[in-house]
């Protein structure tokens, strides 16, 4: 499953979800700002411990703020090893 950790008002975050969107990929938004079950959750995906939103996940790896060109490249990965 695909997370997308981030912020409803973060211009960044709404472009990956339209990213994600546009291409009929499932995925969980996890508002960072609005619950902090979220925020903690991110917060444990770096040793640093800061919100680095927006993040995307899936069970393997985590991309910070990627672009079109990693983030595609990552999708395209996760749909061959299913």
């Amino acid at each position: 499953m695909i997370k997308l950790y981030g912020a409803e008002r973060c211009h960044k975050t709404q472009y990956y979800k339209t990213f994600l969107e546009t291409r009929n990929l499932d995925y969980a938004f996890l508002d960072v700002e609005q619950y902090e079950e979220n925020a903690e959750e991110l917060r444990n995906l770096y040793e640093n411990r800061k919100l680095n939103f927006p993040t995307i996940t899936n069970n393997y790896k985590k991309l910070r703020n990627p672009s079109d060109k990693d983030l595609q490249k990552w999708i395209d990965k996760i749909h061959n090893e299913y």
